[in-house]
């Protein structure tokens, strides 16, 4: 073999170029030719080439080069495709499409009954073409002159013989006998009278008998002699009466292969196969109704197991790709080109279907895009990630804003089937911000698939924003008043619970999911349980891993209580009173008697003194954390302590799920007082006397109001607060008042007066100050 190929390589060298390589040798039983499997040097293309050495068969040399003259000149689709040909004094080279002879599969009977019939078709045309259009004569029908073509159908070849009647030098009177094997498919008149009678018999007469011949052997796997042509059992019985008159052997009775191609065709004929009807009006397929296209497609889905694979990848997809893109095929057609291109390698793929595909997608017609985004799972792993980025999902997105609510749903579900080609770019920016939209879908169903896209791509998302973006979007549809979106948060909420951490799990994801324990609906109910058994499953197990306490030691000369109480009680009520009293406990230093006859408690040396502008604290900052308050008395020994406002303790700031994440804004989410700011301008300062009233904090104890009756009822407040608390004027330690309240402890200061001594303007403000529920405890 490597010394042929050697022997080729030397002989092309020397003649005229030839751009195609030789393969392997394909061998064919009884022909001047020796075939090659072939590549064309320029780009890698298929292809076959027929050789032909002068030396070993000079007496053959004028039929080879008949057949190249008529390989030239014949054109016809039934025809065998001729791409090049090269002739020199040694060799004659012809290169083709890349074929395969018939003769293999006839060998091995191979072919089904169907598939015989439409390959006897499509050689019926062509001879048709060949005796009666050409007026010529092929002289050597037999499966070793037919080939399977790239497309897998049967393509005639073998022109070594052909000669047409109306020329003078005509090949086949004088070398006719030079036809390999001719004796055995010789017919019965040129046996008798030999090659000469030809131009006295009708032209079809000879290839009519040879065509006989070919369907015996194709129907029983070989043929030996005439004898034989008789026994028609493996022949189809509808054919029986037409193959008889084929091999008359009367040649001017004879019928023609025009004929039996004409009464195979009529209604009820033995070629009124659905193979061959597809095959016939494939080519018309765009021109077609869509009640015809329907038809046709159901035809072609009967008889796919009969079809040649390449037929289908040749013949039928090209068609049905040019309907679909310009016929207005629709779905249907569009899922059979779906069906076929699963037989594809991925270069073919990669020429024939993706730049179809990207075409399509850029068509505005709904029907179309719908049925590319329902294909999707069908191409996704043959599309290239560069062009699903850069082609494919820039047109997609337009089916997040589409008016049709069939065309936004079918975009969410072909999410998660394009998301893992997506860069980490497209899908944290750009799709989030279009799934946030259709989470806010007008349509409940939309919203729904929305929930679940997000649940099934959380772990394509970064970790960065995975768990913001996420708990925002179940919150809100945990909201929703369609009951099935609520359903599908919840069971996202449990598929993801390995995303969150355990912070957010407690702090976060377990309030929202509670108030859907009490749900009207019962189905949401059980799913919350068992959603809440896995945050609160997890959170337990978190829980063991964690120190008992963050506190650090208690210090050996530490405080001690003051109260009768046990410091370690661990009950609810020895608890609150323990705290409350290592609170007074934790000022230090003895009570001093003031100027006004008030006492203040003694302050460590590094504390600012009595007279100092330092600012105060806030109600909601902590006390302890800064020494040298000062506690002051109005007339008995017991300190005064001001009790914080409660909601203090929580006023941290609220999650937004809003931000990053578009459209989940919640008007009843609470809203952080913007207005808590210690470096605000002071308000007015009130110097106002009141009434007596009744202190009201949120439930908290009126220790103020109670320390400000017993005042009063044991001397006058006929005096300003101590200087300690007293705030100087063109300090700025006061913030605007919120809601009617103020909300420090230098804008709350009030100064105490007669009641005969205060203004009548002053009793006014007194009185709008006791509406605010502020009172006479300051």
């Amino acid at each position: 073999m490597d010394f042929l190929k050697s022997a080729v390589a030397s002989a092309i060298s020397k003649g005229p170029a030839f751009g195609y390589s030789f393969g392997d040798r394909v061998d064919i039983d009884e022909s001047i030719w020796t075939l090659h499997n072939g590549t064309k040097r320029e780009d890698g293309s298929k292809c076959s080439i027929f050789s032909f050495d002068v030396a070993a068969n000079k007496s053959r040399l004028p039929l080879a080069r008949n057949a190249l003259r008529k390989l030239r000149t014949l054109r016809h689709p039934g025809v065998v495709k001729v791409l090049d040909t090269v002739e020199t004094d040694t060799y004659i080279y012809i290169a083709t499409e890349r074929l395969s002879p018939l003769s293999w599969h006839v060998k091995r009977k191979s072919l089904t009954e169907e598939t015989i019939k439409w390959g006897l078709h499509n050689v019926a045309k062509t001879l048709k073409f060949v005796n009666n259009d050409a007026t010529s004569v092929h002289a050597c029908i037999r499966p070793a002159s037919i080939f399977f073509g790239e497309s897998g159908e049967w393509k005639l070849g073998g022109f070594e013989a052909l000669s047409s009647m109306k020329e003078d030098d005509a090949v086949l009177p004088t070398y006719g006998s030079l036809i390999p094997d001719s004796h055995r498919y010789m017919a019965p008149e040129i046996a008798k009278g030999g090659w000469d009678v030809i131009r006295q018999n009708p032209t079809p007469a000879i290839d009519a008998y040879n065509f006989g011949t070919l369907i015996f052997e194709c129907f029983n796997g070989s043929f030996q002699g005439s004898d034989q042509l008789g026994q028609m059992k493996s022949i189809p019985p509808s054919m029986h009466q037409a193959y008889k008159r084929l091999l008359n052997p009367n040649p001017k009775v004879r019928m023609s292969v025009g004929q039996f191609l004409d009464q195979g065709r009529r209604i009820g004929g033995f070629f009124q196969t659905p193979l061959i009807q597809v095959t016939e009006d494939i080519e018309s397929l765009g021109l077609k109704e869509e009640s015809e296209r329907n038809e046709l497609l159901s035809k072609l889905d009967e008889v796919a197991d009969d079809f040649p694979a390449d037929f289908f990848k040749m013949k039928v997809l090209p068609e049905l790709l040019k309907s679909v893109e310009f016929g207005g095929g629709g779905s249907k057609v569009f899922g059979t080109v779906m069906q076929i291109a699963q037989k594809l390698t991925d270069e073919e793929y990669d020429t024939q279907i993706t730049p179809v595909v990207v075409r399509l997608f850029g068509n505005p017609d709904r029907a179309i895009r719908v049925c590319l985004l329902q294909s999707l799972p069908l191409m996704i792993e043959h599309l290239p990630q560069k062009i699903v980025n850069d082609k494919i999902f820039p047109q997609m997105v337009t089916g997040f804003t589409d008016l049709a609510p069939v065309v936004r749903e079918e975009t969410v579900k072909a999410v998660l089937v394009v998301v893992p080609k997506l860069s980490d770019r497209i899908i944290n920016g750009e799709l989030l911000r279009y799934l946030a939209k259709t989470a806010n879908d007008e349509q409940p169903g939309i919203r729904t698939n929305t929930t679940i896209c997000l649940g099934k791509i959380a772990r394509n998302l970064g970790a960065s924003t995975r768990g913001k973006v996420l708990s925002a979007a179940f919150a809100r549809s945990l909201r929703d008043p369609f009951i099935h979106a609520r359903n599908a948060a919840l069971m996202a909420l449990a598929a993801t619970v390995d995303v969150f951490t355990e912070e957010d799990c407690a702090a976060k994801l377990l309030p929202v999911i509670c108030p859907s324990l009490v749900d009207k609906e019962k189905s949401i109910r059980d799913q919350a349980l068992k959603t809440a058994d896995i945050y609160l499953a997890r959170i337990r197990k978190y829980s063991q891993t964690l120190p008992d306490t963050a506190l650090p030691s208690p210090s050996i000369s530490g405080p001690t209580p003051r109260m009768s109480t046990p410091a370690n009680d661990s009950s609810w009520t020895g608890w609150a009173i323990s705290s409350f009293t290592n609170k007074m406990a934790s000022a230090s230093g003895q009570i001093e008697s003031n100027t006004n006859g008030s006492t203040v408690q003694q302050r460590p040396l590094s504390v600012p003194p009595t007279g100092s502008t330092a600012p105060i604290p806030s109600l909601g900052a902590k006390p302890a954390s800064k020494p040298g308050m000062t506690l002051t008395k109005s007339s008995t020994a017991i300190p005064s302590i001001v009790s914080p406002d409660p909601a203090a303790a929580f006023n941290d700031e609220i999650e937004d799920f809003d931000d990053g994440w578009g459209g989940f804004d919640d008007p009843s989410s609470t809203k952080q007082v913007e207005d808590d700011d210690p470096w605000a301008e002071p308000a007015p300062k009130l110097t106002t006397a009141t009434t007596k009233t009744s202190y009201d904090d949120n439930g908290e104890p009126d220790f103020a109001g109670w320390l400000a009756a017993q005042s009063q009822a044991k001397k006058p407040l006929s005096k300003a607060l101590p200087k300690g608390l007293a705030k100087k004027e063109g300090t700025k330690n006061t913030k605007p008042i919120v809601g009617g309240r103020p909300t420090t402890m230098a804008a709350r200061k009030v100064v105490v007066a007669s009641k005969k001594e205060a203004p009548k303007v002053e009793e006014t403000k007194a009185k709008e100050e006791e509406e605010e529920g502020w009172g006479d405890a300051w």
